[in-house]
């Protein structure tokens, strides 16, 4: 049998590892207990959680535990890594529910049935600390000089580094240490990001129970030239359609960079590694065939066989010239609210294909809108009902954004 750390290592996740050798062998040879963690920052999660939720789940399917961990309690400090400043604080109400939503989400990917995998929250444990207890048993393990060597606070030192922030990584440690005594939990896996968070978990199980404890993490889902992948004028890809349609979300992984698509395709699909060899290897327009495989068998993960297919067929549909299939993003209005029809300007900031109304016009003046496949080239144009066919019209932005209004 195929060792789980082998498929991982192939499809290109594995970025650091504590002790590669011993979790090789140990993957090997027993079910592991694994963890992977989620601090609840949003009522969503985004396709940078998704590659961790892919190798949670790669990791299920080869006869590994995974624990999910959410984190009610450090979110309530929030991880100072890769932030240049304080992360706004969220009080009690908004932390649970994110974490209601974190868990719902995470449900449709993992099987926690029969003990198969466990969704646990840090707050269960975190909350009720007694601080001096807690600094005594856990915070003399720690060596100040060496946390700040860790890249998390060194972005942070010149800006300021809050005492509350200085924590997040002896609360994490802590709860490496709190799984390990409860589910005999032996492995941490995360973004390389979260490195240093690993390392500190790692060394205190070690120092603590005088037992073995490992750390692996995976590489960023970053583009080509090292820019955070998931975010487009409208914010973060999220895995809530409601945030992002499942059209949207298609065509964010159909129109990628060529040079992205084969990495993508090996860290967020299930195709066997052969296929993926076979799709990266294409080139100039072929590779579009490639981006649209990618673009279909990550929208089924997500968001379901039948939405892959509308979204696949509405975006053929447009880039083929035809009518926009029933998955484009759409905006109803009322026909009493329409009435004689509706300015350009207002028609995209209701459409949000344009975050304000001077990039609305610097649209419109270099020619990138269109409405009914006609090119607008005044900011005084009207649409009208007149122009509607089965009361709806489609407003392009660029080459790659389409929008539908629908008068109802």
């Amino acid at each position: 049998m195929t060792n789980v750390f082998d498929i991982l290592k192939e499809r290109g996740f594995v970025e650091q590892t504590t002790h590669e050798e011993e979790i090789k062998e140990m993957l090997k040879k027993e079910k592991v207990t694994f963890y992977i963690g989620f601090d609840p920052t949003a009522d969503s999660l985004t396709v940078g959680h998704f590659l961790t939720v892919m190798a949670m789940s790669h990791m299920q399917r080869a006869g590994h535990r995974p624990i999910a961990l959410v984190g009610g309690g450090t979110g309530m400090v929030g991880d100072p890594t890769d932030r240049t400043d304080m992360r706004r604080m969220m009080d009690d109400n908004e932390i649970e529910h994110n974490v209601n939503c974190f868990k719902k989400q995470l449900s449709r990917f993992i099987d926690f049935s029969d003990d198969k995998a466990i969704i646990v929250n840090n707050a269960d444990w975190l909350r009720n600390l007694n601080y001096i207890e807690f600094i005594r048993e856990i915070g003399v393990h720690f060596s100040v000089n060496r946390m700040l060597t860790a890249d998390c606070f060194k972005t942070r030192m010149e800006k300021g580094l809050s005492f509350f922030e200085f924590n997040y990584m002896l609360m994490q440690s802590y709860d490496f240490l709190e799984l390990n005594r409860r589910y005999d939990c032996k492995l941490q896996l995360g973004g390389n990001d979260q490195w240093s968070n690993i390392l500190g978990g790692v060394d205190l199980i070690r120092r603590v129970e005088n037992k073995d404890a490992y750390g692996l993490t995976f590489k960023l889902l970053t583009t080509s030239d090292g820019r955070k992948m998931g975010k487009t004028q409208k914010g973060a890809v999220w895995l809530d359609p409601d945030k992002t349609t499942p059209y949207e979300f298609y065509q964010y992984w159909r129109n990628i960079d060529d040079g992205d698509t084969g990495k993508c395709l090996g860290l967020l699909t299930f195709l066997p590694m052969e296929e993926v060899s076979e799709l990266s290897a294409l080139k100039d327009s072929k590779i579009n065939q490639a981006k649209e495989i990618l673009a279909y068998e990550l929208t089924k993960i997500v968001h379901g066989e039948d939405e892959a297919k509308k979204a696949q067929t509405a975006a053929r549909s447009l880039f083929g010239g035809g009518g926009a299939g029933g998955s484009v993003p759409t905006t109803e209005i009322s026909k009493d609210e329409f009435g004689s029809g509706l300015g350009i300007i207002e028609a995209l900031e209701k459409t949000k294909l344009s975050p304000s109304r001077g990039e609305s016009r610097r649209l419109i003046n270099q020619g990138g809108i269109k409405v009914a496949d006609k090119k607008i080239n005044t900011i005084d144009y009207l649409i009208t009902p007149e122009m509607f066919e089965n009361d709806e019209i489609l407003i392009q932005k660029g080459k790659k954004s389409f929008h539908r209004i629908k008068l109802v």
